[in-house]
Parts: structure tokens; C-alpha cells; sequence
């Protein structure tokens, strides 16, 4: 599997010294270099990219500026001789920070980074196919595969947990099933509703599609979930 990698800086030897380095790997290609955020903001719309590098300081539009303009963020390396930015940079789930002058070695170590954090997401997605919980539906204990929900939706005490073949209600709250489901995989987007990430189909701010239907993103939900579907890029 060849990774794409994205180049995002305004001075030419350091995009030149990035692509060389990135040019010394196996399976790793370079998709695109831009010398600002802009243009490189454009491109990420319509092609998909795994890994990208990005300086901060640029003109019009900075590193940080673009990060948090994708909805739909690829594992991130930021790249720049300014240190200070190193706290905002893992407040937005940065993958790793690589000081300028950038020597091989230390490369490396961002490269070793990103693959291991691609088999941790591999192994927690084999886990999830054969993840289960029993549910208490009338008189009966049902087993329910997570990788069936659909979504889960709030009636009070109780919950829905829809599914592409039947509807299961069961006396749960939804507040205890959030915590119960495990993290990376689900997320609450409303007082009434929980969706599994991998359903989702499409989203703005206000609503999430979800197997064929439109689903309110809550006030208070809005911030967690823009991070959890930024973050999840095209993983």
C-alpha cells in the first residue's frame, strides 16, 4: 500500500529536502508540493492524502490555519523553526512536530511514528468486527455485533438500537451506552443519538447522514464531533 504524501511549505529547500527524504522510502509517494496553504487547501478537496507536512509560518493562510479548515484531516507532521507552536500543534491531534534544520534520522522517527500508528488503527479495526454486546429485549438476552448498528437513538430511559435488519429496544440510557461503546469507533453527535463513524455517509455543522438518513448534530456535540470526523481523515 503506497502512502501519498503532501508537501505544504513556502520555501523551496525545504519542500526539496522533505522530497528527498520522502524519495529514500519504499511505498511512500509524494502527491503534490505547494508553497502555500491555499493552493494546498484546493488540492486536498479533490485527492485523497495520507501523510501530509506543513510549515506554520506562510503567507495568507498559515499551517495551523489549514489544518483546522479540513473537515476531513490526513495524519499530520508539522514542520517549522519555531518551537512555540508545538502545544497548539498536539491540541489538534498532530501526528508529530519536526524542528527545522530536519535531519534524517529524526525523520525517520516521524515516519516510524506514522506507521505504527496505522497498525494500531488496523488492529483496533479487526478487534471491532467480532466486538459484541448482549442487550436485555423483552424476556431474552440478544447478542448485537457493533459493526451491525446503524445508530442508537435516545426514547427517554430506554434507547433504539437500529440495525440493517431490525430495531432493538432495550432499557439502557444513553449516556451509560456512550461510555460502554468503545472510543474511536462511536460518537455521540446529540442528546438523542449515537452514530458509529464508519456510517457515516456525509456532514455539515448542523447534521449527519447516516444509512439514508439526516441526523441532528447537537450545540453542545458540535465541537467533539467536527474533531472526531476531522481526525479520522481517510482512515
Amino acid at each position: 500500500m503506497v502512502t501519498k504524501c503532501l508537501i505544504v511549505d513556502d520555501e523551496p529547500p525545504a519542500r526539496e529536502l522533505l522530497a528527498s527524504y520522502i524519495s529514500r522510502l519504499e511505498d511512500y509517494k509524494i502527491c503534490g508540493q505547494y508553497g502555500n496553504a491555499i493552493e494546498a487547501f484546493n488540492f486536498m478537496q479533490k485527492n485523497e492524502v495520507d501523510l501530509l507536512f506543513v510549515d506554520i509560518h506562510m503567507p495568507r493562510m498559515n499551517g495551523i490555519e489549514l489544518i483546522k479548515g479540513l473537515l476531513n484531516r490526513p495524519k499530520t507532521i508539522i514542520t517549522t523553526a519555531y518551537r512555540e507552536y508545538a502545544a497548539e500543534g498536539f491540541d489538534l491531534a498532530i501526528l508529530d512536530y519536526l524542528v527545522k534544520p530536519i535531519v534524517f534520522d529524526r525523520f525517520l522517527k516521524s515516519i516510524t511514528k506514522y506507521n505504527h500508528t496505522l497498525l494500531q488503527e488496523r488492529e483496533s479495526n479487526s478487534s471491532f468486527e467480532e466486538a459484541y454486546m448482549f442487550f436485555k429485549v423483552e424476556k431474552e438476552m440478544v447478542k448485537i455485533f457493533l459493526k451491525d448498528i446503524l445508530y442508537i437513538e435516545s426514547i427517554q430511559d430506554y434507547i433504539k438500537i437500529i440495525t440493517a435488519k431490525k430495531t432493538y429496544i432495550t432499557y439502557v440510557r444513553i449516556g451509560f451506552m456512550g461510555e460502554k461503546l468503545p472510543e474511536g469507533h462511536f460518537v455521540r453527535i446529540h442528546k438523542s443519538y449515537i452514530i458509529p463513524i464508519h456510517r457515516v455517509e456525509s456532514f455539515t455543522h448542523n447534521s449527519v447522514n447516516v444509512a439514508g438518513r439526516q441526523l441532528p448534530v447537537g450545540r453542545v456535540f458540535k465541537q467533539s464531533f467536527m474533531n472526531v470526523l476531522g481526525n479520522h481523515g481517510s482512515t
